[in-house]
């Protein structure tokens, strides 16, 4: 479980420095509530942008994206909305965004799909 967990958090290391490379602005990491996470808030311009990281170290139960399922993408959506909520600001627009990451042989790949949901 702990060499998981590790793995999780490199992986969100990864996506934020891959996203703030695409010159977006990391707003927060690992936003909680009583209904959930969000791994990555950022600003993309004007936009919002809700990231969820899966990061996996085999396909043996799937790749990493083929794990974000639609009811996950609709939750993110709601955990969206309760994090506006509690924001001064207003954004353009909101955004769902994956990053997913596989490590095979100790290097990762890394696939981002913008507007997941």
């Amino acid at each position: 479980m702990a060499a998981r967990n590790e793995l999780g958090r490199h992986g969100e290391q990864l996506a934020a420095a891959y996203l703030q490379a695409e010159g977006m602005t990391i707003i927060e990491r690992n936003w909680r509530c009583r209904y959930g996470e969000i791994d990555i808030i950022a600003e993309d311009g004007p936009n919002l942008v809700v990231v969820e990281v899966k990061t996996r170290s085999s396909s043996s139960h799937g790749t990493a994206l083929e794990s974000v399922r639609p009811a996950k993408l609709a939750r993110l959506r709601v955990l969206a909305a309760r994090w506006l909520a509690g924001q001064p600001r207003v954004f353009a627009g909101v955004r769902v965004d994956v990053i997913a990451l596989e490590r095979f042989a100790g290097d990762f790949s890394l696939r981002h799909v913008r507007g997941a949901s």
